[in-house]
């Protein structure tokens, strides 16, 4: 069992550590491997336990390096500005959260994996980081001028729940960029895609990954996961509005951006 002291509040000014605690517990012997089972948080989170020593290097592998512009499109749909406090949700090892910071906001990372973040830290990662559980967010309601969340909502158990929960956590006005796996636009692509993620990429996994398996899960979350009009519509039923969304890499990715009602 894993726990925290150091949440964040804002009561009418910046965000300040309070006191209330929270607890991530590790499975041992259980691990989330396929797309079909429910996603236990404990199962979730010790999956990312086991993959974030080379968390990093295996998205950039996998990838081709595209992880880096989809960070880079995904601060640019934020426009975080100087003076905003920003949610970083499902942070992962904090590399997204401190190019948020770049443009002077005060980033908050925030992640279920408590192994993530302490692989985060130790890259040096200065950024403030809590653990916490997308149900359930330890930060008071509206504490946040801007959130967003890169990949983690695809491993939330109940997706609305996670999108209410930012909405509460966002102060009215607030933006929202969800970026996530999505569906490829032109079919002979789409198809091309989905034997990669099927054939090539649980392969390539074994050779770079920590915990090759849990890639087998990854492949199997995105063929699951709905097209982008879905998705939006699910959005807008969490109390977000002026619901939109971009295609990248062709559909592979999409940014879906909202402002909270």
């Amino acid at each position: 069992m894993h726990s925290c002291d150091s949440t964040l509040s804002r009561t009418g000014g910046p965000i300040q550590p309070t006191r209330r605690r929270c607890a991530v517990g590790i499975g041992q012997d259980e691990s989330v491997t396929r797309a079909s089972l429910d996603k236990r948080p404990r199962d979730v989170a010790a999956m990312f336990d086991a993959v974030a020593r080379r968390y990093d290097l295996t998205n950039t592998v996998l990838s081709a390096g595209l992880d880096r512009g989809w960070r880079r499109a995904t601060e640019a749909a934020l426009a975080p500005g100087p003076r905003d406090t920003v949610l970083d949700l499902a942070a992962g090892t904090a590399v997204s959260t401190v190019q948020l910071r770049s443009s002077g906001a005060t980033a908050v990372a925030c992640d279920f994996s408590v192994g993530m973040l302490k692989s985060g830290k130790t890259r040096g990662r200065d950024v403030p980081m809590v653990a916490g559980d997308a149900l359930t967010l330890p930060f008071a309601d509206r504490s946040f001028d801007a959130a967003t969340m890169a990949f983690g909502l695809r491993n939330v158990a109940d997706v609305s729940a996670a999108l209410r929960e930012l909405a509460r956590v966002t102060r009215p006005g607030g933006r929202l960029v969800v970026c996530e796996f999505s569906r490829p636009t032109w079919a002979p692509w789409r198809t091309v895609y989905t034997e990669y993620l099927m054939r090539a990429l649980p392969a390539v996994a074994r050779r770079v990954s920590s915990n090759p398996d849990a890639y087998v899960y990854l492949a199997e979350s995105i063929r699951a996961w709905p097209d982008q009009p879905t998705l939006a519509r699910r959005i807008e039923a969490a109390g977000w509005r002026k619901v939109a969304w971009r295609n990248l890499t062709g559909g592979i990715v999409a940014l879906h951006r909202a402002v909270r009602a």
